[in-house]
């Protein structure tokens, strides 16, 4: 199989810990031949989805820090419809760029190419807004541009969280109650004078215990979640904003909500998901670049990776 990655430049990748990392192992140790590009090297010519592919062979890392761990050969320009399969792995924020490459895949997906996960599916699911589709596993959730309906939610529920919709790890997330000095400076950076739009929920305590990964593969659960416990002193509990990630079994409260959104994101052609839940609350449906492989692998001994490349070969 001819496997096209897009995705971040791969010296940068934290090979102890990347999901994407475990993905181009998995395929190499299968023998599949692996391919590398950039979100912004794909290109349309002659009305052909095209990008600059580099082929990657795949070395492993000797250490946590090796950057050595692949040797590219000389890139050259093809379709995507030319590989077997596409993968896309581009890390957020979802700005225009990120915008106009979901669009380029989605027209490269009616050329012939197989993308992981579609262009379409990650334009219609927003990490954040995603969860409105699930209102019965969410805790009350306000989304505006308005700083004052903010204001009128944080004085209904007294204790709340405001976020970005186009971040990932953690960025520009607050927690703020009603005696925190900092409200209006808080919003104003996060809403731009009423000009963003945000998201505010209600404050799930039992975020001391946990924000949980739920990975969903080709409608099926993986059966262990990745609770990410936030640093002393902190809410957040991604990994990218220090907290430590635990593997551990799913609740029942977990398989229930895992198991409702599982087969609703199989239709719409999603392999790969993330879900974020904290206590008993979906919080986010992450699409675009979902993590955790490497901890659960290594904690539980369960390969993520080789479940997905599994999906990956069923769906072609």
């Amino acid at each position: 199989m001819k496997i096209l990655i897009i995705a971040d430049p791969l010296h940068t990748f934290k090979t102890y810990k990347d999901t994407t990392y475990v993905m181009m192992r998995e395929a190499a140790k299968r023998g599949h031949t692996l391919h590398h590009t950039l979100a912004n090297q794909l290109f349309v010519r002659d009305n052909i989805i095209s990008t600059q592919a580099t082929p990657i062979q795949f070395l492993g890392a000797q250490n946590d820090n090796d950057k050595n761990w692949f040797q590219a050969a000389e890139p050259f320009q093809a379709a995507l419809r030319d590989f077997d399969a596409v993968i896309m792995r581009t890390d957020p924020p979802f700005d225009l760029q990120y915008l106009y490459a979901t669009q380029l895949l989605t027209l490269a997906e009616q050329q012939g190419a197989k993308v992981y996960n579609s262009g379409q599916t990650m334009r219609d699911f927003n990490e954040k807004l995603a969860i409105l589709n699930f209102a019965q596993f969410t805790s009350p959730t306000m989304v505006t541009t308005r700083a004052a309906q903010v204001r009128e939610f944080l004085a209904q529920h007294g204790d709340i969280i405001v976020k970005p919709l186009d971040g990932m790890g953690g960025m520009g997330i607050f927690r703020l109650t009603q005696s925190d000095p900092n409200i209006g400076s808080i919003l104003e950076t996060l809403m731009h004078l009423d000009t963003r739009t945000i998201m505010a929920q209600r404050y799930i305590p039992e975020i001391v215990h946990g924000d949980k990964r739920i990975l969903i593969i080709a409608g099926e659960v993986v059966p262990f979640a990745l609770a990410r416990i936030p640093q002393n002193g902190e809410t957040r509990g991604n990994l990218a904003a220090g907290g430590r990630g635990v593997a551990q079994e799913l609740s029942a409260r977990d398989r229930e909500i895992a198991e409702t959104l599982a087969p609703q994101l199989k239709a719409r052609g999603i392999l790969l998901a993330g879900l974020d839940v904290i206590g008993d609350c979906l919080t986010e449906v992450n699409v675009t670049s979902p993590t955790g492989f490497q901890e659960i692998m290594k904690q539980k001994d369960f390969d993520v990776a080789a479940m997905f490349i599994d999906a990956v070969e069923r769906g072609l």
